[in-house]
């Protein structure tokens, strides 16, 4: 049946966990007693005891966006839900529910587009992959490779950040501009009417 209910409550089941790039280390896990826990299927088939997950509905009301939003999110490759239910419902970690946090932090506070966005993301995943590689590097060589990987990530994240906010003092300085020949203009309506 798969997500045709925004709200409705899935029923426990097996659930595959699609491959997917690990979460940034600024999207903290959340906590939360969520109500559904699952067990998913291991890469070799046998059962592995899984972080509770919920449902669409009860992920949208968790965070205050949509399903809708949910959906668009996962269509446009911004997230992979932990899994699905034998019936093919979507089913949300903490995980998840953090990584959605993010997007609406990157796209309400901040001001980036989803495009934008979904490079953030990509930086940020890649860097907590290399977090995770250069503590299992087992030589200096691999360290520092790592290490320049990880500080070129950071400068190319950085000029993404740098390029936005000239984007915003050009418009900041439009703005400027057009309060300051707004001023000049009463000034003048003013000296006339005297």
């Amino acid at each position: 049946m798969g997500d045709s209910g925004d709200d409705e409550e899935t029923p426990a089941g097996r659930a595959e966990r699609p491959g997917r790039a690990p979460a940034s280390d600024g999207a903290a896990s959340t906590g939360g007693n969520m109500r559904n826990n699952r067990r998913m299927r291991d890469e070799d088939g046998t059962q592995k005891a899984q972080r509770e997950l919920c449902g669409i509905g009860q992920a949208a009301q968790k965070l205050g966006v949509s399903v809708r939003s949910l959906r668009y999110y996962q269509e446009v490759g911004l997230i992979t839900p932990s899994g699905r239910t034998s019936g093919g419902n979507r089913l949300y970690a903490d995980s998840d529910l953090a990584r959605v946090r993010r997007i609406r932090e990157l796209q309400t506070l901040l001001g980036f587009n989803l495009d934008e966005i979904r490079t953030i993301l990509v930086y940020e995943d890649r860097l907590a992959q290399v977090r995770v590689e250069f503590h299992a590097a087992s030589d200096d060589g691999d360290r520092l490779r790592l290490l320049s990987e990880g500080e070129t990530a950071y400068r190319r994240l950085r000029a993404e950040i740098d390029e936005k906010i000239s984007r915003l003092a050009a418009f900041r300085d439009e703005i400027d501009e057009r309060l300051e020949r707004m001023n000049r203009f009463r000034d003048g309506a003013v000296a006339r009417s005297s």
